[in-house]
Order: structure tokens, then sequence, then C-alpha cells
């Protein structure tokens, strides 16, 4: 049973690959034409007719450049602006920073406190 299986899904997949290999040279050859070189992810979209979510895969795998077509991008993961590398934008990651180093601090400042409150008996070492 298995031999009849794994051919089939193979040509699956196969399949899905080479309908998404012609999808992403129509949005290739689309964004190569200089009248359309400034297009955004939602025009190249309703042109192609190809998914967004295709057409950010094929940004963040780097197969469509952000440096060559400007106005590609997308989505940060945290707030959805629009980012051309990364998971974040720049305001996220800087947020993510921010709230990290805080917890830090909160954490050194708990540790001291604890250390403050600390017994020791004669016979242990204050360094432990």
């Amino acid at each position: 049973m298995r031999k009849t299986v794994r051919p089939r899904f193979f040509s699956l997949l196969s399949g899905m690959s080479q309908k998404q290999e012609a999808q992403f040279e129509q949005v290739y050859r689309y964004i190569r034409q200089q009248e359309h070189r400034m297009a955004t992810v939602s025009q190249v979209h309703e042109a192609t007719d190809v998914s967004v979510n295709l057409i950010y895969q094929w940004i963040r795998e780097g197969r469509l450049k952000p440096s060559i077509f400007q106005n590609l991008g997308y989505p940060c993961r945290s707030c959805g602006k629009m980012i051309q590398s990364g998971v974040l934008c720049e305001d996220c990651l800087k947020k993510l920073e921010h709230d990290i180093d805080q917890d830090e601090d909160e954490r050194n400042a708990a540790l001291k406190a604890n250390r403050a409150k600390t017994y020791h008996t004669r016979g242990e070492s204050r360094h432990n």
C-alpha cells in the first residue's frame, strides 16, 4: 500500500512546486517591466492573481529583492507594518529590546533584594 501512496504524494508535491514556480515566473516577469518596478505586493497580486502570502514568502526567502523592487515588503510579525528584512520592524525590535532590558533590571533588583535578606551562620561563607 505504501508503494502506491508515496509516488502520488511526491507527484502532488512536484505538481505544487511546478505551479508555484510558474507563479513566481509570472510575478517576476510582471515586476521586471519598467512600468511595474515600483509596484506594491497588493498591486502585483491584483495584476497576477498570485497569493499575497506566496509573494511575501518569496520576499522573505530572498527570491524577490526589495533592494531592486523597492515597494515590495512583508508585514512585521508583531504589528503588521511593512518591512523589507528581518521579522520585526525597527519600532517593535526596539520595544522588544527595551522590554528585555527592563525585565533583566527587575530580575537583578529582585536578586539583590533577596541577597540582602539572606541569613548566614558562622560556618558559612558569604560568597557561596
